[in-house]
């Protein structure tokens, strides 16, 4: 019975915790805020008006209902939890005790979910995340550890239920990558990817030197949001310079023969984005199109920083003194990020994904 009191406290505490949460202004501003939008929606002229805007407003209603929906979901299943707990206290079910428990742990999980999607109130926080992996200076170490970083994050985006889209891959010529373009597709994901923008330093006994000597790796992370509709961005087609060629990388058979790739060059800016993910070139060509408005309005964005905090961060070289997080292996093992201290002993489980404390951590250093 012991387990099962412990496990009552810890349901109280969860409801206590999800009520001061309910009654903060995060959910009561939502509710508000939704009450507005869906007030113009039963405007008729709403409809017949403007489309951009009607496509903005629509937008943010689901945004929001998905936001409430999760917080009365999750009251539900604690309140649902706990009458179950008064049942076990009569019947002592061992099975039905141990589905408590377990529903508990995942209760708790999405609580502290919850809690922290509170933290992303940035204008562009709920956009899929664009993110680009380039090695540093080191050739095949620093390619092998682009990898491992793309790995680390596919990991992480499987976990939180994300979907990956690679959309363009560049192979080492021994191994690793020389660049790697991907998209996180889901609701938030640009609000938790932002934390990771920055070099990452890794240290390490290299795989590839017969003396078993240590190395010190560094790979750039370039997180953008993906621009939706609603953002104007206006590209002159004159302004561009497109080419199409094989892709490479892990297509198969088909994607190398015929040129379907398609790279697109912003001739005044010099910003180059490519795409290969697709077997239409065309397909390619309207992804990369996409690409590069992120880039563009990123660029817009620096242009005018009093409007919103700098999208893409300091870029600075990939090398020494420039890291944001180090990846420690040899002598000893943690992970720590300079920004904000947090770190951890585990190394491989941070490899593995385990990077919710470290985003964390950073968005409310950045509140």
């Amino acid at each position: 019975m012991l387990e099962l009191e412990e496990n009552i406290r810890l349901l109280e505490e969860l409801k206590s915790k999800l009520q001061n949460l309910g009654e903060s202004l995060w959910h009561a501003k939502l509710e508000e805020e939704l009450s507005k939008l869906e007030e113009k929606t039963a405007n008729p002229d709403f409809w017949t008006t403007n489309n951009e805007e009607t496509k903005k407003v629509l937008s943010e209603i689901k945004k929001i209902k998905s936001k409430v929906i999760k917080y009365r979901e999750l009251e539900k299943e604690i309140n649902d939890s706990l009458e179950l707990s008064e049942l076990v206290k009569e019947s002592f079910e061992e099975e039905l005790l141990k589905d408590i428990i377990k529903s508990t742990k995942k209760e708790q999980r999405e609580l502290e979910r919850l809690e922290l999607e509170t933290l992303l109130s940035g204008k562009y926080d709920a956009n899929n995340a664009i993110v680009t992996i380039h090695p540093g200076a080191g050739g095949t170490e620093s390619q092998d550890w682009a990898e491992m970083l793309y790995r680390m994050y596919t990991r992480w985006a499987t976990k939180n239920e994300y979907e990956v889209k690679e959309l363009d891959y560049l192979e080492g010529e021994e191994a690793g990558i020389k660049s790697v373009t991907f998209e996180i597709i889901g609701q938030n994901a640009y609000g938790y990817m932002k934390s990771e923008k920055g070099v990452h330093r890794l240290v390490r006994i290299s795989p590839f030197d017969s003396g078993g000597r240590r190395h010190t790796s560094f790979a750039s992370v370039e997180v953008l949001p993906e621009i939706t509709e609603d953002i104007e961005i206006n590209i002159n087609p004159d302004d561009l310079r497109i080419d199409t060629y094989r892709a490479s990388g892990a297509g198969g058979q088909h994607i190398n023969k015929t040129s379907s790739a398609v790279r697109i060059t912003h001739i005044p800016t010099n910003t180059v984005v490519a795409c290969q993910s697709e077997r239409s070139q065309i397909q390619n060509r309207e992804t990369a199109m996409r690409m590069l408005k992120s880039k563009l309005f990123d660029l817009k964005e620096q242009e005018h920083k009093e409007k919103i905090e700098d999208l893409k961060g300091e870029q600075r070289d990939i090398a020494w003194g420039s890291q944001i997080r180090s990846y420690v292996f040899c002598p000893y093992t943690m992970v720590k990020d300079h920004r904000t201290n947090y770190e951890v002993g585990n190394v491989q489980a941070v490899m593995d994904g385990e990077l919710d404390g470290f985003m964390e951590s950073y968005l409310k250093q950045n509140l």
